[in-house]
């Protein structure tokens, strides 16, 4: 976006490709995606389409999820379609729930209707069960939030409506991995004259009569300029200035207070040619219902999002986790946590199986082979703390201390990413917006 409007800009990149939880990796020959599954919102006169257009990436090759069923829902031995559409996905869901169809009437219009700034400061949880009566339909339409963290003390309703609506209008997958768009945005950067950097981790911004005047990297570069843009965690960006007379204590002491939120595990199974046959949707399954319970501690697999790719030979099941359970390995690194780490990551691995079963019968049967990467893994690649999957938790009773805005104490230096307001593809695109607005208006 600012390459876009004349400014020469260059990316500092930790990793040897750029891309964060957008890029892909290799294994054996197979592309497997990292955080990247699917999008919501991405046809004309939707909340993605303007965003994907301004960044040059509705070209790519999107592939629409099955309009008559995109998320299927089960809870014990029930299933529940989510129909694009919002007057289509309440009827479909009044016919389970009758009692419920006026409230469902109600919930669809919320979510179309929805501010920027709506819902910052009330509860998710109250405002559902103030809605409906059916304990068993909020957990249906809570069930796919692995799009965020279901916390009934802190969830704000805006995170849950942001996170909900945009699917409803229209959900979409990339008929190839996630790194397109890493791709796709990395040459445009350098088309406007930009610079992409990689293995050039940032170990200090150094500043100079109340400003940042350069990022010192780990291979002794400088790198100068007139704004600097921080998209990792705040905690990491403030450990790059350990001597600044501009970060006061408070605000320190307000970055590092705010709890994360939880780590995902995720199994990539590598199908036998042929074994299953493809599906356009995703499936959530839950052994039991409570949803939001569940959602509050997790230890063993409580849930499973299955997403499978078009041609049906990979299946990627992902489950919520707590740092606790892997705490005894934080002093480690990738590739050296020993047997014990491997042993309980294929014990994790069993049980999502032993839920994708639910609906997938004799699964196991059809693997080949897995991958595993629990909440360490995404520490070690992207310095989120605790292996968080969506950023600093967000807190309806404390909007003013969890929701932070692009602007630091540092004139010229800015934040952007999935800590400040909204994550996920769409809430970092969105969020970089903001931030480029800001930058524009200190140019």
């Amino acid at each position: 976006m600012l390459s876009k409007r004349g400014l020469k800009v260059a990316v500092l990149e930790r990793q040897i490709q750029p891309g964060g939880s957008l890029q892909s990796y290799t294994r054996r020959g197979r592309r497997f995606d990292t955080g990247m599954h699917y999008v919501g919102g991405l046809d004309e006169g939707q909340a993605l389409h303007e965003l994907f257009a301004e960044l040059n990436l509705l070209s790519l090759p999107w592939k629409r999820l099955d309009p008559e069923g995109f998320d299927r829902v089960t809870i014990g031995e029930r299933t529940f379609l989510y129909k694009e559409g919002y007057d289509r996905f309440a009827q479909e869901l009044a016919k389970s729930f009758p009692s419920e169809r006026e409230s469902l009437q109600t919930y669809v219009h919320a979510l179309r209707d929805m501010g920027e700034k709506d819902g910052t400061d009330v509860s998710a949880w109250d405002w559902l069960h103030q809605l409906f009566n059916d304990s068993l339909l909020i957990d249906v339409l809570s069930a796919t939030c692995l799009k965020m963290e279901l916390r009934k003390e802190s969830l704000p309703q805006f995170s849950f409506m942001h996170n909900q609506g945009p699917f409803i209008e229209s959900s979409w997958r990339l008929d190839g991995p996630g790194s397109l768009i890493v791709d796709r945005l990395c040459h445009d950067i350098k088309s406007a004259g930009g610079e992409v950097f990689c293995g050039e981790e940032v170990t200090e911004l150094l500043e100079k009569d109340d400003r940042i005047v350069a990022a010192r990297t780990v291979s002794g570069s400088l790198y100068e300029g007139k704004c600097f843009i921080s998209d990792t965690h705040p905690a990491v960006t403030l450990s790059w200035l350990t001597n600044s007379r501009k970060i006061k204590n408070v605000f320190r002491r307000r970055i590092f207070s705010v709890e994360n939120s939880f780590g995902m595990f995720t199994a990539s199974l590598v199908l036998k040619h042929g074994s299953i046959s493809s599906f356009n949707h995703n499936k959530y399954i839950y052994s039991l219902p409570d949803v939001w319970s569940q959602h509050e501690n997790p230890s063993r697999p409580v849930t499973a999002i299955l997403v499978t790719n078009p041609a049906a030979d990979q299946i990627d099941i992902l489950t919520p986790t707590s740092f606790d359970m892997w705490q005894r390995w934080s002093e480690t690194s990738v590739g050296h946590r020993g047997e014990d780490y491997k042993l309980l990551k294929q014990q994790i691995a069993e049980e999502c199986m032993l839920l994708a079963e639910c609906e997938l019968p004799h699964l196991r049967e059809c693997v080949e082979c897995i991958y595993t990467s629990s909440p360490l893994t995404w520490r070690d690649y992207n310095q989120t703390p605790c292996g968080s999957a969506y950023g600093m938790r967000k807190d309806w009773r404390n909007p003013l201390m969890t929701i932070l805005s692009p602007t630091t104490p540092i004139s010229n230096l800015f934040l952007t990413g999935q800590n400040l307001v909204l994550h996920g593809l769409m809430g970092v695109a969105k969020t970089s917006k903001y931030t480029c607005q800001q930058v524009l208006n200190f140019k």
